[in-house]
């Protein structure tokens, strides 16, 4: 296999994993106009996938920190696509909201354990890593397209055409496995980055910053489709515009984070793009007409720029438990916003919309605090943020720390 071959197929197949949490919130308003479902109560489907999720990813971390388990991601990549394909069969609640946990349990197996084998096949390098996570929000972007080709089909019952994207991503997994098992089979390995001790306070803060960021993002995700539609009073062709556009840019944002780490610190270049984040969110709720575009594509670039920085950040403040930091940052921490879903959903009952989507434009500006009192970790290559020093193992015992 060629030498980036490892990197772009875990990206292809990150986009085929991402899918499916994008997917979620694309389903939201079909599931309101078919079922005639509350706010508060289709925002619990976008709960119910996050949960397990957000319980299930540092267990996944931890299981990953001891042993190689790199069948994980063609094994979690089906259970994502199965649980949303299998989302819109039933009328009843209950069983949507399982197979939709199902779908984020998936999602939680796959995330720690692509990371650490990402990390390995990119030596290390953010722009590599920025690479992956552009896998991600591409799979983000597309979904709200693919689900509406789906339901134009013939609505919910339609759902399981969704899980042609995992079973193309796991069958794009099983060469980068495959090499992964013959490196270990050969009792191939490399030396691990020179791995200072673990600073857990500043692990710790980070993912506090990545929390707020959740929030943010998947509360505007979930409702950003029904909110543009009211304010613009077009059909679900312009919901599924808005829900593009801001899944659109964080594509952007991701591949920007990657190059502008080579250049600065990963904190300075967060710290920015958070800044910009509260600015444009603001925008996206009381600017009026169609330039909502416009601020919604700002806010998926500057909510994203530090994506996958944060990821790398994660695992050098924790670098004796990379597969637990990878769980929290990019699993964890990303899902967990959508536990503040149900609780904007039953603010914007009681009032408005914009009443409810208002105070998200607090959540980049609580990052960027946090941001601001971080320090920049020189485990990876400290002559130079985006280049590698040298490039760990994928197997179990070549695991750094």
């Amino acid at each position: 296999m060629r030498r980036n071959a490892p990197i772009i197929l875990l990206s292809v197949g990150h986009a085929c994993v991402d899918v499916y949490q994008g997917s979620v919130a694309a389903l939201v308003p079909f599931f309101i106009a078919e079922r005639s479902y509350s706010l508060a109560v289709a925002s619990g489907i976008v709960l119910a996938a996050t949960l397990l999720s957000s319980v299930a990813q540092p267990l996944f971390g931890l299981l990953t920190d001891r042993w190689a388990l790199p069948w994980l991601l063609p094994v979690s990549t089906l259970l994502g696509g199965l649980g949303i394909a299998l989302s819109g069969l039933s009328g009843s609640y209950p069983l949507t909201l399982v197979f939709v946990a199902l779908s984020g349990i998936g999602v939680a197996a796959y995330h720690p354990e692509s990371a650490r084998v990402a990390r390995i096949a990119g030596r290390g390098s953010h722009r590599a890593m920025g690479w992956f996570s552009t896998g991600g929000t591409v799979g983000f972007a597309l979904a709200p397209l693919m689900v509406a080709a789906a339901m134009s089909v013939g609505g919910l019952r339609w759902t399981p055409l969704l899980v042609l994207p995992a079973l193309v991503g796991a069958a794009l997994c099983l060469p980068v496995v495959r090499v992964l098992q013959q490196r270990q089979a050969a009792g191939a390995r490399t030396s691990p980055p020179s791995a200072g001790s673990d600073d857990v306070a500043s692990f710790v803060r980070l993912s506090l910053a990545v929390v707020f960021r959740s929030v943010a993002f998947i509360g505007l995700s979930t409702f950003i489709s029904l909110y543009v539609r009211e304010r613009l009073g077009g059909g679900i062709a312009v919901g599924t515009a808005a829900l593009f556009v801001l899944y659109l840019g964080s594509t952007v944002g991701a591949v920007l984070g990657g190059s502008l780490a080579a250049r600065w610190d990963r904190v300075v270049v967060g710290r920015w793009s958070y800044l910009v984040s509260v600015a444009a969110v603001t925008g996206v709720v009381w600017v009026p007409g169609p330039a909502v575009f416009l601020f919604l594509a700002l806010t998926s670039a500057g909510l994203y720029v530090p994506f996958s920085l944060q990821v790398t950040l994660g695992q050098d403040y924790l670098p004796s438990r990379v597969g637990t930091a990878s769980g929290i940052t990019l699993g964890l921490t990303v899902s967990i916003g959508g536990l503040a879903s149900p609780a904007v959903g039953a603010i914007a009952d009681a009032t408005s919309l914009r009443t409810a989507l208002a105070p998200l434009a607090l959540m980049p500006l609580l990052s960027w605090l946090i941001f601001r009192t971080l320090p920049e970790p020189g485990v990876m290559g400290a002559a130079s943020p985006g280049t590698a020093t040298a490039a760990p193992s994928g197997s179990g015992a070549a695991k750094p720390g």
